[in-house]
């Protein structure tokens, strides 16, 4: 069972495959932003990666961080990332301060849209 260290937070364990967006929010309990639902059409699930970032994008995740002008080193699409090993990452986009009335709608247990993954 993979590790998901969340910088201020805590460690929790995570079922192998399970979206990172729905493990901040379900095992860490945090109130990281997903606006779109996880479908890689927005940016407020962004988190920085720490250790751990994986060697693998969706092509929609390039594509939303390409268009949005995302380019901090590190930064990733939480929606668009499998549990699938440890990592450590940083919450940049939560529910407090936002101004929002709520984190987003349903996140679906699969990766939106069916993922073509390429090296990062």
């Amino acid at each position: 069972m993979p590790k998901l260290t969340v910088e201020g937070v805590g460690q929790f364990d995570v079922p192998a495959g399970k979206r990172l967006v729905k493990a901040l929010v379900e095992e860490a309990g945090t109130d990281q932003l997903h606006a779109c639902g996880g479908k890689s059409r927005c940016t407020t699930c962004r988190v920085h990666f720490v250790d751990g970032e994986p060697k693998q994008i969706t092509e929609a995740e390039a594509e939303t961080l390409r268009v949005r002008e995302v380019t901090d080193s590190g930064v990733r699409l939480s929606c668009q990332i499998a549990c699938d090993h440890d990592m450590t990452v940083e919450l940049i986009s939560r529910l407090e301060g936002s101004g929002r009335s709520d984190q987003g709608s349903p996140v679906a247990d699969e990766i939106e849209p069916e993922p073509v993954w390429k090296d990062k």
